[in-house]
């Protein structure tokens, strides 16, 4: 009976240390970097204003109160607003950004088990002997371009 040649690759590795996840999470955080810091302004914001009403409020005109209330409430909905909006597009372009890694780390991983003659070659394992694992090779072959 032949022997097989058995492989194993972290992808969750793959995903954060190879060439292109690293320039995917780069230009995610580059598109998204404007809109963080806007989020975090208008939370400065509102933390300002909910210190202010703590602190001045009980001798506020009453019709001074309700107005930096009310302000306070639509910027706070307004934040939680941006805040929920700014995950969804994050959490899709993310999705978007990895899918494209997913494919090229796949690809790589599809031609070292040809090109070494690899049986299988596993994903996920509860547990591999380092022995066995090439993570490092499709990482290389993913900064090369491959």
């Amino acid at each position: 009976m032949a022997e097989s040649k058995i492989g194993f690759v972290n992808s969750d590795r793959v995903m954060r240390e190879a060439a292109p996840a690293v320039r995917a999470q780069q230009r995610l955080e580059k598109e998204f970097e404007r809109r963080d810091q806007e989020l975090q302004r208008m939370a400065a914001d509102l933390q300002a204003m909910q210190e202010d009403l703590e602190r001045n409020g009980l001798t506020m005109a009453e019709g001074d109160r309700r107005n930096k209330e009310r302000a306070f409430n639509d910027l706070n909905r307004d934040f939680q607003r941006k805040q929920r909006e700014f995950r969804e597009d994050l959490n899709q372009r993310r999705n978007e950004e990895l899918a494209t890694v997913l494919d090229k780390a796949n690809a790589a991983v599809k031609r070292i088990a040809e090109s070494e003659n690899y049986d299988i070659i596993f994903q996920e394992a509860v547990y591999a002997n380092p022995r066995i694992d090439i993570t490092d090779k499709v990482i290389k072959a993913l900064a090369e371009g491959k």
